[in-house]
């Protein structure tokens, strides 16, 4: 799948460099002759491919014109002038937010990318500061940002996301033994307290879902075809994440946290009590969600209250023990 989609872009490339490098409109017969990938199949396979490609590159933004000669042949060019992007113009201030922007990936392959585009705007007159000059050759600026993104399913959900593709991945929940199998239409990724998440329509569940994925396991496989749900204007995974891991309170829970663990917990707490030199108690906010993120503490959390509260996690530690 991913050498058609190389394949696909080269083709794409080449029928453009054609159309643009050219001052007189060229043939469909001329093309094919030109483009080798356009030289084998046949008539119609070739002129359904040809079709498909100036479609696309007109739905890219590509501006090609449908000339008749006057021996009536059909013939096509893009002219430099209408497939020109206007002038890039940038202050200081907007300069150091792209480099900025630029060094928050600090693991995945964009890094590269990047790191291009901020040297081609450097070489366009884009006025960078000292601190952008710094960064661009390698150096540290006073502020860094870094999102770093370890989870080898993060670049395929990533580009999966980008062309509208459905996944499968196996996923373990936080009180489940083992991974179960998911089908996805995934929208968009976002990092939320040092871990990466996704949304997207769950098609076994027929519903919105978010995963983390930190608890993928295995390889992130591409389904066929398009999505099927219809994708929100906008997609908030960290208000989807937040009402899962509680943020969504409408009370308090009462816990009792062994001491010199559970940072996370501690910095969402209300009120820290000192019990023992073991334990400390604290006043949490309670949500819906909540007692899964509990659960993942283990041994280091016990609930005191409310009672339903310190059922659900009771039930899915045994789960988990059972398993």
């Amino acid at each position: 799948m991913r050498r058609v989609a190389i394949a696909k872009a080269e083709r794409l490339m080449n029928l453009a460099l054609c159309l643009m490098n050219t001052r007189r409109p060229v043939s469909k017969r001329e093309l094919r002759t030109s483009i080798e990938a356009y030289h084998e199949g046949a008539d119609d396979a070739f002129n359904r491919m040809f079709e498909r490609d100036k479609d696309d590159l007109r739905e890219l933004g590509m501006v090609i014109d449908t000339i008749e000669s006057l021996d009536g042949e059909i013939g096509y060019l893009a002219r430099r002038d209408r497939n020109r992007l206007p002038e890039i113009a940038l202050d200081a201030e907007e300069a150091a937010a792209l480099t900025l922007a630029a060094k928050v990936w600090q693991q995945a392959r964009f890094a590269e990318a990047a790191s291009g585009a901020l040297q081609k705007l450097r070489a366009a007159g884009v006025p960078f500061d000292d601190a952008a000059e710094q960064t661009l050759s390698g150096g540290h600026s006073a502020l860094e940002p870094r999102i770093p993104a370890p989870e080898p399913a993060f670049e395929p959900l990533m580009t999966a996301a980008r062309e509208r593709r459905a996944v499968a991945f196996d996923y373990r929940k936080s009180n489940a033994a083992r991974p179960e199998p998911r089908q996805v239409e995934p929208w968009a990724l976002e990092c939320w307290r040092g871990h990466w998440y996704v949304a997207g329509w769950d098609r076994d569940r027929g519903a919105v879902r978010v995963f983390r994925l930190s608890r993928i396991t295995g390889r992130v496989r591409v389904r066929g075809g398009g999505f099927t749900a219809e994708v929100p204007d906008h997609v908030d995974v960290r208000a989807a994440v937040a009402s899962w891991a509680g943020e969504g309170a409408t009370g308090t829970a009462r816990i009792r946290l062994r001491r010199d663990s559970g940072y996370p917990l501690r910095a969402r707490s209300v009120e820290i009590l000192p019990v023992d030199a073991d334990w400390d108690e604290l006043e949490i906010p309670y949500g819906h969600g909540l007692e899964a993120w509990l659960v993942e503490f283990g041994p280091d959390v016990v609930v005191l209250e409310p009672a339903e509260l310190r059922a659900d996690v009771i039930d899915r530690l045994r789960a988990v023990a059972k398993g």
